[in-house]
């Protein structure tokens, strides 16, 4: 019990400190907190087997305790640092944007080196005309890429969310890209995708590439890409403006072709 009480008093002293956290450090605990997690749940299904077939798991279950303890006590000390920045705060009052991702994006994103949100994008590997060749260094941030994934997952999650505004964006673009994809306008980017890259013949995805269309999961995905790079979008317009304290120029389709439509954040 002592012991227990002595690890309560530390996680409350690290969560105070947390405010100080360089970007370096709070990199490294958004990455460990996702590797724990990910260790938590196998462990959970784990231990789940084991008692389904009657066999022993006390000491999992322990295991399980304590490393959610702890993963419970990072996401705290991840939460003070976002909360203690207006950008963190801002990201936050987001639905479906939580602790961690709010944190690894400041820790991840500087704003003196993204004159435009297109920096960004090339950055978490959303520019889809970049390509790791092979035998050269990752054009991208591998970390910053997985956790715009895991924000999207997140949108999807939350679009009933009668607050949500990204998820709602993910599922007006599914829709929108499932209309186009069965008219054949995705037709040439099936055929690319075909063409390049090794497919099982008897998969799914073959089966609806072959005939020009793109599979489910790759329209579910483009959607998921759409709200992240909107909400990246956003993001980089609240970060300038808190920096340099003006609104970023406008997107080169806007500000010079005069022909999109801005959503504001």
């Amino acid at each position: 019990m002592e012991g227990l009480e002595q690890i309560e008093r530390l996680s409350k002293d690290i969560a105070s400190a947390a405010i100080t956290l360089s970007a370096d450090e709070a990199r490294f605990l958004v990455d460990t907190y996702y590797k724990m997690q990910d260790d938590r749940i196998r462990s959970a299904n784990q231990v789940r087997s084991l008692a389904e077939s009657g066999e022993p798991h006390a000491v999992l279950d322990w295991l399980l305790v304590q490393s959610t303890s702890l993963e419970n006590q990072i996401k705290r000390a991840l939460g003070k640092y976002s909360e203690a920045n207006k950008l963190g705060q801002w990201a936050r009052s987001v639905v479906g944007i939580g602790p961690v991702i709010s944190a690894g994006l400041l820790a991840h994103i500087d704003i003196t080196r993204a004159p435009t949100v297109g920096h960004i994008w090339r950055f978490a590997g959303l520019d889809p005309t970049q390509s790791w060749e092979k035998g050269k260094k990752r054009p991208w941030n591998a970390s910053l890429r997985t956790l715009c994934w895991k924000m999207g997952e997140s949108f999807v999650k939350v679009q009933a969310h009668k607050e949500d505004r990204y998820g709602k964006i993910y599922a007006d673009r599914k829709l929108l890209e499932i209309t186009r994809n069965e008219t054949g306008a995705l037709k040439g980017q099936a055929e690319a995708i075909l063409e390049k890259k090794k497919i099982g013949k008897t998969t799914d995805a073959y089966a609806a590439y072959s005939v020009g269309r793109l599979p489910p999961a790759h329209i579910h995905a483009r959607a998921k890409r759409y709200a992240v790079k909107l909400f990246l979008s956003h993001y980089h317009e609240v970060a300038y403006q808190l920096h340099y304290g003006t609104p970023p120029p406008l997107p080169y389709p806007i500000g010079i072709l005069g022909h999109a439509h801005k959503i504001d954040p």
